[in-house]
């Protein structure tokens, strides 16, 4: 029988010292606890600061009551505000938790504890997030987790802050020398943490797998700004470090050409953005310096090998622990917009590293951040074609059916898009993992932008069913959401079953 909802805690120090007591008093777990299997996973994305404001039972309740879950991915570890922490800050909070900032406190990292053995070949080793004390958000989540059936993955993010110590030795070098926020991937000491820390979270607790985000662009992409979640600045293109260099050597890619093909690729770029026009249009102009400059192309796919390898060493790394804990990776939004990213994003590859995808199918807030990109893109390589007209061009390579440029960001993407994107995402895979979209349940959006209605989130969850779906992940985290809108999704799920 499931436990009764339980009143909040008045404070955060009377929720950390009921939670301690009940942890240190919880018996093992049973041998026999749920694991990932071939049934649907109704997934939600949540992060410790949800359990600290609403308690856990009564958190857990709501999230199976309302929403349908049987699975939660518990954010673990980031320093991220997009899976951790409250609703951001700027933006309406939403029916539930506590309606009062975090940003005094929010500081991110690892939510549960890490053990130092696991660490021992890294010099990334203190990352232990100080938010919430001593609490040990995977050791408390679990066990009434357990009690209701529900299984529980650990959302792992890769996002840093500069502060924490090793990241500045870690961090990728862009293009004029200087460091940067995001860490190289050919870094010994990135890669070695990585599989560090899936390994402890999967040795250390009686959890059914990993989730590993990683919203990484190579370098070309972000040298245009080729994205609906960045800033056009050529100059700021990585990574030009060592460990790439030796890379470079190893696949007879010459270092200094490399570096003078992006150089001029950011004199492009900073002249289109400023509207210089070159004689023969911007698009010539920019297919001319990758075809004079073929190694822009080889040094983006060098990124592109190192994430891959990424992905697959945390793949190894949780199947080393036991066969049967379960890997998903996040498919980044752009993989919806762009499709030069599409390219480098093989279904049928990335099925084989993983157990399953989560599949990011945002509707609501997809129609800016759709808009977003088009401006990005339409501000350079295609700057001679208006950004209408370059949209329609564009849904016609995706094969969308979607609302003008003028429209788009306040009426969103419809849920045919989620459609359509879920069968793209089974068609690739060829049956070789399972699909979980990512259904967008309030994503905050522009004070312009469309907010998800509880029919949107009803509409979008059934669209994803419709099209096969193996199961949906509720996104982008459970802080952000309405309970209406939680209800509708589980509303949609139930039907769908």
């Amino acid at each position: 029988m499931k436990s009764k909802p339980q009143p909040v805690p008045t404070t955060r120090r009377e929720f950390l010292a009921n939670t301690a007591a009940a942890v240190a008093a919880a018996s093992p777990l049973s041998s026999g606890a749920v694991r990932a299997g071939t049934a649907k996973m109704i997934g939600i994305q949540a992060g410790a600061v949800s359990f600290v404001d609403e308690g856990i039972d009564r958190a857990l309740d709501i999230l199976q009551d309302l929403g349908a879950v049987n699975t939660v991915c518990l954010t673990t570890f980031t320093y991220g505000r997009g899976l951790a922490g409250r609703q951001i800050p700027g933006r309406h909070f939403p029916d539930h938790g506590v309606q009062e900032s975090d940003e005094r406190f929010f500081h991110g990292g690892n939510y549960a504890v890490p053990h130092a053995g696991f660490y021992a070949r890294t010099s990334l080793k203190q990352t232990r997030a100080p938010d919430h004390g001593d609490l040990d958000i995977v050791a408390a989540v679990l066990p009434a987790a357990r009690k209701r059936n529900l299984r529980l993955f650990c959302s792992v993010e890769d996002v840093w802050r500069t502060d924490v110590p090793g990241v500045r030795e870690a961090a990728e070098v862009d293009l004029l020398g200087r460091r940067t926020a995001t860490t190289c991937l050919l870094n010994p000491d990135v890669r070695a943490f990585w599989t560090a820390l899936v390994t402890d979270l999967c040795r250390s607790y009686d959890i059914d797998g990993i989730l590993f985000f990683n919203e990484r662009n190579g370098s070309l992409l972000n040298a245009l700004g080729a994205s609906h979640a960045q800033s056009i600045d050529s100059s700021r293109v990585t990574c030009f470090c060592d460990f790439h260099k030796q890379a470079a050597r190893e696949r007879g890619i010459d270092f200094e050409r490399t570096r003078q093909g992006y150089l001029a690729l950011d004199r492009f770029v900073r002249n289109s953005v400023a509207g210089v026009r070159p004689a023969d249009g911007y698009f010539v102009e920019f297919w001319r310096i990758l075809i004079e400059h073929p190694e822009i192309l080889l040094w983006d796919k060098l990124f592109d090998e190192a994430k891959h390898q990424v992905l697959a060493e945390v793949r190894d790394a949780v199947k080393a622990v036991r066969s049967d804990l379960q890997v998903g990776f996040h498919i980044e939004h752009v993989n919806s917009f762009n499709p030069v990213f599409r390219a480098t994003r093989r279904y049928e590859d990335l099925a084989a590293k993983a157990d399953f995808l989560k599949v990011v199918a945002y509707n609501n807030c997809g129609g800016e951040r759709y808009v977003h990109y088009v401006d990005n893109i339409g501000s350079t390589v295609f700057r001679d074609v208006p950004k209408a007209e370059l949209m329609r061009f564009n849904n016609y390579l995706l094969n969308y059916s979607e609302k003008g440029y003028e429209e788009l960001a306040s009426a969103g993407l419809s849920a045919d898009y989620v459609y359509r994107e879920t069968k793209r995402a089974l068609a690739g895979v060829q049956g070789k993992c399972r699909i979980l979209p990512g259904i967008d349940v309030g994503i905050p959006t522009s004070a312009s932008g469309r907010k998800a209605s509880p029919q949107d989130t009803y509409d979008a969850t059934t669209a994803a069913q419709r099209a096969g779906a193996d199961g949906v992940i509720l996104s982008r985290k459970y802080s952000e959401m309405n309970l209406a809108n939680l209800a509708a999704a589980g509303r949609a799920v139930r039907e769908g079953s």
